[in-house]
């Protein structure tokens, strides 16, 4: 993104913002990261249809609220409050109500102490305070990027998760992030740090107390260490008038597995962009997605993968299913560096459209730079088959019930890949229920 005058916007939203209290944590590193970011705020602006990566995401409505970051709130009984939650069960669950960690409300127990869990302000004190200098804000890059940019110097309090070597977690480890206000911005921050041998499932999900404005701006670095495995849930269903942009990158070490699924069904305009580095021989990731969206919703998903050395593995399937007026996006980049031979990449983009003012854009891309490779990629968009409706039609189902049971399909073979077993049933309900039609 090119640096261009002083964008109006941006001033009034760091004003806002040097105007609140001092962040609850205050260490040289974290407080230079902090300013570094603002300083590069300062220097970019939001990015408009006439930017590349963005042509096809207008975000200029965002200006029309300053969305002041929200202010600290009182631990909330959620028992009294109507959370709509995919995940309730978990044994280690860390909740954030406007951004804000909330540990009355969170529980933390686990069946052994291989999992350490604390919030940024924790992170600064005894033994922890090193990781946040040697991984916080090294791989999510702010400097072409103003969201980024603006998480990091907005940082007000954030979750840290280390995963000792060689543990196998077996609960999954849930994130619950809550809007509760309108017309506030909130800024989640993750790290997670699975170390060499570990294994460990992680659900991200964002829902909403209310149905208005508000603005989500989340930031999740994720380290994959040699031999160790991840699987990243990622579920997104805030209110349909949100603005949802989240920036997530992760490190693939030697002979790592990491997992990716994420699900874009709620905002009115809603932005994902995921970079994946297979930074280590024989390093592997497999990334899904699904947008499920209708009336007048937005939903944009931007990956890049990177190849950077020998033997990596990749596997990618994005499908939306896009109804009313809504609009899908979709821009897959699969690279291979020059000394990344014998890389094996897979890149599949699929899109349903269920009715005349449904729109997709979709851009998969592949870069090889090696010659001993085997990539390929694709990309398709249509309507229901034909020939599927009249074959179940033949066997006696209604026009309808046939509609909704391809639609539900469709959407149902990313649901198939979540791990966890309740998720996946909750989802699975969730889904049937968006896509019946009639």
């Amino acid at each position: 993104m090119n640096t261009v005058a002083r964008d109006d916007y941006l001033e009034r939203l760091i004003e806002s913002w040097k105007k609140e209290i001092s962040p609850v944590c205050s260490i040289p590193y974290l407080d230079q990261l902090r300013a570094n970011a603002l300083g590069r705020v300062e220097l970019l602006r939001l990015p408009t249809i006439r930017d590349e990566e963005w042509r096809f995401t207008d975000i200029s409505s965002l200006r029309n609220t300053p969305f002041p970051r929200a202010s600290a709130v009182a631990s909330t009984d959620l028992d009294d409050q109507r959370v709509d939650a995919f995940l309730d069960e978990t044994a280690c669950k860390l909740v954030f109500i406007d951004g804000q960690y909330m540990p009355g409300l969170s529980n933390l127990a686990t069946d052994d102490d291989s999992i350490t869990v604390c919030s940024l302000s924790e992170l600064t004190t005894g033994a922890r305070a090193h990781i946040a200098e040697q991984y916080l804000g090294q791989l999510a890059s702010f400097q072409e990027n103003v969201f980024v940019a603006l998480n990091t110097a907005m940082m007000h309090e954030g979750v840290c998760i280390v995963v000792s070597a060689d543990a196998a977690v077996k609960v999954p480890l849930h994130i619950l992030y809550i809007s509760s206000s309108e017309d506030v911005a909130a800024y989640p921050r993750c790290l997670l740090i699975a170390e060499t041998g570990a294994r460990v499932t992680l659900v991200e999900e964002y829902v909403a107390l209310h149905e208005g404005v508000s603005l989500t701006n989340a930031v999740m670095e994720v380290y994959v260490m040699d031999s160790a495995s991840v699987n990243h849930v990622r579920v997104q269903h805030e209110s349909q008038q949100a603005f949802h942009i989240a920036n997530s990158f992760a490190q693939v070490a030697k002979a790592a597995h990491y997992d990716s699924i994420n699900l874009a069904l709620g905002a009115r305009i809603s932005r994902f962009d995921e970079r994946i580095t297979l930074a280590g021989e024989n390093a592997e990731c497999e990334v899904d997605g699904l947008a499920l969206i209708a009336d007048r919703q937005l939903a944009d998903t931007h990956t890049f993968i990177d190849h950077a050395l020998p033997y990596g593995k990749s596997r990618q399937l994005h499908k939306c299913i896009v109804d009313g007026n809504a609009h899908g996006v979709f821009s897959g980049k699969i690279m291979v560096r020059p000394h990344a031979q014998l890389t094996d990449a897979r890149q599949l983009n699929r899109s349903l459209l269920l009715s005349d003012k449904a729109r997709m854009d979709t851009k998969p891309q592949l870069e090889i730079f090696a010659d001993d490779v085997k990539c390929a990629h694709g990309a398709t968009v249509g309507q229901l088959d034909k020939e599927s409706l009249f074959y179940l039609q033949s066997r006696g189902l209604a026009e309808v019930a046939a509609r909704n049971l391809l639609t539900y399909a469709f959407g149902g073979e990313i649901i198939d890949r979540v791990v966890v077993p309740s998720l996946k049933r909750r989802l699975e309900e969730y889904i049937l229920a968006r896509t019946r039609i009639g």
